[in-house]
Protein backbone atom coordinates (compact mmCIF):
# COMPACT_ATOMS: atom_id res chain seq x y z
CA UNK A 1 0.00 0.00 0.00
CA UNK A 2 1.40 3.34 -0.92
CA UNK A 3 2.64 5.51 2.13
CA UNK A 4 0.45 8.62 1.37
CA UNK A 5 -2.78 5.83 1.52
CA UNK A 6 -1.27 4.34 4.58
CA UNK A 7 -1.22 7.70 6.32
CA UNK A 8 -4.67 8.37 5.21
CA UNK A 9 -5.94 5.01 6.83
CA UNK A 10 -4.12 6.38 10.14
CA UNK A 11 -5.81 9.58 10.40
CA UNK A 12 -9.35 7.90 9.55
CA UNK A 13 -8.94 5.52 12.18
CA UNK A 14 -8.71 8.26 14.65
CA UNK A 15 -11.91 9.59 13.36
CA UNK A 16 -13.81 6.88 13.48
CA UNK A 17 -12.74 5.01 16.89
CA UNK A 18 -15.46 4.56 19.31
CA UNK A 19 -15.80 7.82 21.08
CA UNK A 20 -13.21 10.15 20.00
CA UNK A 21 -12.35 13.32 22.07
CA UNK A 22 -12.18 16.57 20.84
CA UNK A 23 -8.25 16.90 20.46
CA UNK A 24 -8.50 12.99 18.75
CA UNK A 25 -6.52 11.24 20.71
CA UNK A 26 -7.21 7.17 19.28
CA UNK A 27 -8.37 4.54 21.96
CA UNK A 28 -5.07 3.07 23.70
CA UNK A 29 -6.76 -0.51 23.48
CA UNK A 30 -7.15 -0.13 19.53
CA UNK A 31 -4.51 -2.29 17.40
CA UNK A 32 -3.42 0.02 14.43
CA UNK A 33 -4.52 -1.34 10.72
CA UNK A 34 -0.77 -1.74 9.82
CA UNK A 35 2.51 -3.23 10.90
CA UNK A 36 4.76 -1.35 12.99
CA UNK A 37 8.74 -2.98 13.52
CA UNK A 38 10.13 -2.48 16.78
CA UNK A 39 13.77 -2.54 15.09
CA UNK A 40 16.80 -2.27 16.75
CA UNK A 41 19.03 1.21 17.44
CA UNK A 42 21.73 -1.14 15.22
CA UNK A 43 19.38 -2.19 12.82
CA UNK A 44 17.58 1.62 12.29
CA UNK A 45 21.20 3.36 12.12
CA UNK A 46 21.78 0.89 8.72
CA UNK A 47 18.50 1.55 7.41
CA UNK A 48 18.45 5.32 8.25
CA UNK A 49 21.98 6.35 7.19
CA UNK A 50 23.00 9.94 7.66
CA UNK A 51 21.53 12.40 5.19
CA UNK A 52 18.95 9.81 4.48
CA UNK A 53 15.12 11.69 4.44
CA UNK A 54 12.05 9.59 6.35
CA UNK A 55 9.03 10.37 7.32
CA UNK A 56 7.88 11.06 11.04
CA UNK A 57 4.34 10.58 11.98
CA UNK A 58 2.89 11.01 14.92
CA UNK A 59 0.90 8.99 15.94
CA UNK A 60 -1.83 10.46 18.41
CA UNK A 61 -2.63 13.57 15.99
CA UNK A 62 -1.91 11.88 12.77
CA UNK A 63 0.28 14.85 11.53
CA UNK A 64 3.53 13.34 9.52
CA UNK A 65 6.44 15.98 8.22
CA UNK A 66 9.66 14.82 6.81
CA UNK A 67 13.66 15.08 8.34
CA UNK A 68 17.10 14.37 7.56
CA UNK A 69 19.21 12.70 9.93
CA UNK A 70 21.98 14.75 10.52
CA UNK A 71 24.00 12.91 12.98
CA UNK A 72 24.37 10.86 16.05
CA UNK A 73 25.91 7.86 17.24
CA UNK A 74 23.22 5.67 19.73
CA UNK A 75 20.39 7.58 18.14
CA UNK A 76 19.46 9.96 14.83
CA UNK A 77 19.73 13.62 15.34
CA UNK A 78 17.35 14.65 12.68
CA UNK A 79 16.30 18.20 11.68
CA UNK A 80 13.14 19.08 9.82
CA UNK A 81 13.70 19.44 5.87
CA UNK A 82 11.59 22.62 5.09
CA UNK A 83 10.16 26.07 6.85
CA UNK A 84 7.16 23.69 6.02
CA UNK A 85 8.05 20.85 8.15
CA UNK A 86 8.98 22.30 10.60
CA UNK A 87 5.83 24.40 11.03
CA UNK A 88 3.93 21.17 11.19
CA UNK A 89 6.31 19.73 13.74
CA UNK A 90 5.84 22.66 15.98
CA UNK A 91 2.19 21.96 15.56
CA UNK A 92 2.25 18.58 16.69
CA UNK A 93 3.94 19.90 20.16
CA UNK A 94 1.42 22.88 20.52
CA UNK A 95 3.02 25.88 19.14
CA UNK A 96 5.97 25.28 21.48
CA UNK A 97 9.10 23.34 21.53
CA UNK A 98 9.58 21.08 24.06
CA UNK A 99 11.56 18.13 25.62
CA UNK A 100 8.25 16.09 26.01
CA UNK A 101 8.62 12.74 24.25
CA UNK A 102 6.03 11.17 21.86
CA UNK A 103 5.48 8.36 20.37
CA UNK A 104 6.17 8.47 16.73
CA UNK A 105 6.57 5.97 13.68
CA UNK A 106 9.23 6.53 11.43
CA UNK A 107 8.32 5.70 7.87
CA UNK A 108 11.38 4.50 5.22
CA UNK A 109 9.58 3.37 2.26
CA UNK A 110 7.33 0.18 3.43
CA UNK A 111 8.91 -0.10 6.59
CA UNK A 112 7.56 1.55 9.51
CA UNK A 113 8.96 1.75 12.34
CA UNK A 114 8.19 2.25 16.28
CA UNK A 115 10.37 5.25 18.11
CA UNK A 116 10.08 8.42 20.13
CA UNK A 117 11.29 12.18 19.96
CA UNK A 118 11.59 15.26 22.10
CA UNK A 119 10.40 18.38 20.61
CA UNK A 120 13.40 20.70 21.83
CA UNK A 121 16.05 22.17 19.24
CA UNK A 122 19.35 22.02 20.63
CA UNK A 123 22.81 22.11 18.93
CA UNK A 124 23.87 22.67 15.32
CA UNK A 125 21.43 22.75 12.59
CA UNK A 126 22.66 23.08 8.58
CA UNK A 127 19.31 23.28 6.57
CA UNK A 128 17.09 26.60 5.38
CA UNK A 129 14.17 25.06 7.70
CA UNK A 130 13.49 27.74 10.46
CA UNK A 131 14.42 25.13 13.06
CA UNK A 132 17.50 26.33 15.21
CA UNK A 133 19.51 23.25 15.60
CA UNK A 134 18.21 19.53 15.43
CA UNK A 135 16.13 17.43 17.48
CA UNK A 136 16.63 13.40 18.74
CA UNK A 137 14.84 10.04 17.38
CA UNK A 138 15.17 7.57 19.94
CA UNK A 139 14.89 3.91 18.97
CA UNK A 140 14.84 0.20 20.61
CA UNK A 141 18.26 0.25 22.28
CA UNK A 142 19.30 4.14 21.95
CA UNK A 143 20.94 6.25 24.58
CA UNK A 144 21.44 9.68 25.29
CA UNK A 145 24.86 11.63 24.72
CA UNK A 146 24.84 12.55 28.41
CA UNK A 147 24.38 9.13 30.46
CA UNK A 148 25.05 6.95 27.58
CA UNK A 149 22.12 5.21 29.11
CA UNK A 150 18.29 4.12 27.63
CA UNK A 151 16.15 6.80 28.28
CA UNK A 152 12.97 5.35 29.79
CA UNK A 153 10.91 8.29 28.54
CA UNK A 154 11.61 7.20 25.48
CA UNK A 155 11.05 3.57 25.55
CA UNK A 156 7.85 3.62 26.52
CA UNK A 157 6.81 5.94 23.94
CA UNK A 158 8.49 3.15 21.59
CA UNK A 159 6.17 0.60 22.74
CA UNK A 160 3.20 2.65 22.57
CA UNK A 161 4.17 3.40 19.18
CA UNK A 162 4.28 -0.61 19.06
CA UNK A 163 1.24 -1.07 20.43
CA UNK A 164 3.10 -3.50 23.32
CA UNK A 165 2.19 -1.23 26.23
CA UNK A 166 -0.30 -4.42 27.55
CA UNK A 167 2.91 -6.74 26.48
CA UNK A 168 4.83 -4.49 29.02
CA UNK A 169 2.65 -3.44 32.14
CA UNK A 170 1.92 -7.30 32.06
CA UNK A 171 5.76 -8.16 33.40
CA UNK A 172 6.45 -4.97 34.67
CA UNK A 173 7.84 -4.76 38.61
CA UNK A 174 6.00 -2.33 41.00
CA UNK A 175 9.03 -0.02 40.63
CA UNK A 176 8.84 -0.52 36.82
CA UNK A 177 5.06 0.38 37.13
CA UNK A 178 5.68 3.71 39.44
CA UNK A 179 8.02 5.09 37.02
CA UNK A 180 6.05 4.76 34.26
CA UNK A 181 3.39 6.84 36.15
CA UNK A 182 6.19 9.41 36.67
CA UNK A 183 7.18 9.37 32.89
CA UNK A 184 3.38 9.54 32.02
CA UNK A 185 2.63 12.47 34.09
CA UNK A 186 5.67 14.34 33.15
CA UNK A 187 4.93 13.73 29.49
CA UNK A 188 0.93 14.31 29.79
CA UNK A 189 0.74 10.73 28.53
CA UNK A 190 -2.93 9.55 29.30
CA UNK A 191 -2.78 6.67 27.11
CA UNK A 192 -0.14 5.37 29.44
CA UNK A 193 -2.02 6.38 32.42
CA UNK A 194 -5.14 4.74 31.17
CA UNK A 195 -2.87 1.43 31.19
CA UNK A 196 -1.67 1.88 34.83
CA UNK A 197 -4.68 3.41 36.08
CA UNK A 198 -7.36 1.37 35.67
CA UNK A 199 -10.48 2.74 36.06
CA UNK A 200 -9.45 6.03 37.09
CA UNK A 201 -10.49 9.51 35.91
CA UNK A 202 -7.28 10.20 34.16
CA UNK A 203 -8.34 13.12 32.46
CA UNK A 204 -9.17 14.61 36.24
CA UNK A 205 -5.58 13.80 37.19
CA UNK A 206 -4.02 15.50 34.21
CA UNK A 207 -5.82 18.45 34.54
CA UNK A 208 -5.14 19.15 38.63
CA UNK A 209 -1.24 18.05 37.99
CA UNK A 210 -1.09 21.27 34.85
CA UNK A 211 0.31 23.64 37.81
CA UNK A 212 2.97 21.44 39.12
CA UNK A 213 5.78 20.82 36.42
CA UNK A 214 7.61 17.82 37.39
CA UNK A 215 11.78 17.95 36.06
CA UNK A 216 13.09 14.72 37.33
CA UNK A 217 12.61 11.70 39.29
CA UNK A 218 15.22 10.60 42.20
CA UNK A 219 14.33 7.96 43.97
CA UNK A 220 11.45 5.08 44.45
CA UNK A 221 10.86 3.69 47.51
CA UNK A 222 9.19 0.74 47.82
CA UNK A 223 7.16 -0.53 51.08
CA UNK A 224 6.39 -3.75 49.64
CA UNK A 225 3.90 -5.40 51.25
CA UNK A 226 3.98 -8.43 49.25
CA UNK A 227 3.61 -10.08 45.72
CA UNK A 228 -0.11 -8.40 45.23
CA UNK A 229 0.33 -4.99 46.80
CA UNK A 230 2.78 -2.32 47.44
CA UNK A 231 3.20 1.34 48.93
CA UNK A 232 5.45 3.45 47.29
CA UNK A 233 6.82 6.31 47.46
CA UNK A 234 8.54 8.98 44.35
CA UNK A 235 10.32 12.03 44.98
CA UNK A 236 12.46 14.30 42.89
CA UNK A 237 12.33 17.95 41.76
CA UNK A 238 9.47 20.71 40.00
CA UNK A 239 11.35 22.45 37.21
CA UNK A 240 11.03 25.56 39.88
CA UNK A 241 13.51 23.21 41.88
CA UNK A 242 11.24 22.81 44.38
CA UNK A 243 11.27 19.03 45.80
CA UNK A 244 8.29 16.87 45.84
CA UNK A 245 7.58 13.69 47.84
CA UNK A 246 4.01 11.25 46.77
CA UNK A 247 2.58 8.14 48.13
CA UNK A 248 0.67 6.19 45.77
CA UNK A 249 -0.25 2.61 46.35
CA UNK A 250 0.55 -0.12 43.40
CA UNK A 251 -1.99 -3.29 43.62
CA UNK A 252 -3.05 -6.06 41.37
CA UNK A 253 -5.58 -8.86 42.07
CA UNK A 254 -3.39 -12.45 41.38
CA UNK A 255 0.13 -12.72 40.38
CA UNK A 256 -0.20 -13.30 36.60
CA UNK A 257 -2.15 -9.44 36.58
CA UNK A 258 -0.56 -6.03 35.69
CA UNK A 259 -0.43 -4.05 38.40
CA UNK A 260 -2.71 -1.12 38.90
CA UNK A 261 -1.74 2.58 40.69
CA UNK A 262 -4.43 3.99 43.29
CA UNK A 263 -3.44 7.59 43.59
CA UNK A 264 -5.37 9.58 45.86
CA UNK A 265 -5.89 12.61 44.15
CA UNK A 266 -5.16 14.92 46.96
CA UNK A 267 -1.87 14.26 46.72
CA UNK A 268 -1.20 16.82 43.94
CA UNK A 269 -2.50 20.03 45.82
CA UNK A 270 0.69 19.41 47.79
CA UNK A 271 3.69 21.10 46.37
Amino acid sequence: MPRKLLILSLCLMMFSIGKVEADMRPDPRTPLPYHVSLLSWEEANKLLPNKSTFTVLDIETGKSFLVQRRAGSQHADVQPVTKKDTNIMKDVYGGEWSWKRRAIIVLSGETWIAASMHGMPHGAGALPNDFPGHFCIHFLGSTTHASHKMDVSHHLMMLKAAHLLDHHFSVSSIEDTAQAWFVAMKNHDRVILTHIMADQDVEKLVTMWEPFQFSRLDTIDLEVEGDLQGRVRISGLFQDNKPFSYYFDVIRFSPGEPYTIVFPFEELTKK
